[in-house]
C-alpha cells in the first residue's frame, strides 16, 4: 500500500496526469466505488483532496463510509472531461485519519461543514491507471488509447492484473474492453 507521495516519487508524470484529471474542474471530482456488505459495488460521486503528501476524501455518515469502515478497499475514477474520453483510475485502501491537526487543516481548506458528521480518510494507491484517447475527426477510425499503469511493487500479484498489463501494452492490438479487462476497469 503506497501513499500518494510514494506513488508520486515512483511515477511523477503519471501522478501529475491523474491529479490533472481529478482536479480538471477545480476541486477534486470523482466516483468512489466501495464494497457493499453483500459483496456488490457501491458507486457515489465524491470530492477527493490531493495534496503534495497524500490523497484524501471526506465522507459523511453514509452507506459508502460504513462500507469503508467494514472493508477498506476502494476504487476512484475521475469525472469524464468535456473534450475527451480520457480517464484516471486509482485503487487501494482507505483509512481514517487520526491526526487531528491534519483533519482540521484540510477541513478548513476544503470548507467542510463543522456541524456535519464527516470523517476524513487517507487513500493509499495500490494501482493507478491513466488512459489518454487521441482526438479523432468525426467518422474516422479511432486510434488506440494510450494506457499507463502503475502497481505498487511491494504488493503481491492479484487476479486480473495480467489483464491490466495486456491493456497497457502498446504493442498489443486493441481489443474490446470486455475481452481484456476485469469488470471494474471496462467501460
Amino acid at each position: 500500500m503506497a501513499s500518494w507521495s510514494e506513488f508520486v516519487a515512483a511515477e511523477p508524470l503519471l501522478a501529475a496526469g491523474i491529479r490533472a484529471l481529478v482536479h480538471q474542474y477545480g476541486p477534486g471530482l470523482g466516483y468512489l466505488a466501495t464494497v457493499r456488505a453483500d459483496g456488490g459495488p457501491r458507486v457515489h460521486p465524491v470530492s477527493p483532496v490531493i495534496t503534495r503528501d497524500a490523497l484524501y476524501c471526506f465522507l459523511v455518515d453514509s452507506p459508502k463510509r460504513r462500507d469503508l469502515d467494514r472493508d477498506d478497499r476502494y476504487a476512484l475514477h475521475s469525472f469524464p472531461p468535456d473534450s475527451s474520453d480520457d480517464e484516471a483510475y486509482l485503487s487501494g485502501t482507505a483509512h481514517p485519519v487520526a491526526d487531528v491537526e491534519r483533519v482540521l487543516e484540510l477541513a478548513q481548506q476544503m470548507r467542510a461543514e463543522p456541524r456535519v458528521d464527516w470523517r476524513l480518510y487517507e487513500l493509499t494507491v495500490d494501482v493507478a491507471m491513466l488512459v489518454r484517447n487521441a482526438e479523432q475527426p468525426v467518422g474516422s477510425d479511432r486510434a488506440p488509447a494510450v494506457r499507463q499503469v502503475w502497481r505498487d511493487p511491494l504488493l503481491p500479484h492479484r487476479r486480473g492484473e495480467d489483464l491490466l498489463d495486456q491493456r497497457s501494452d502498446p504493442n498489443r492490438e486493441a481489443c474490446e474492453p470486455r475481452e481484456c479487462a476485469p469488470p471494474c476497469l471496462s467501460r
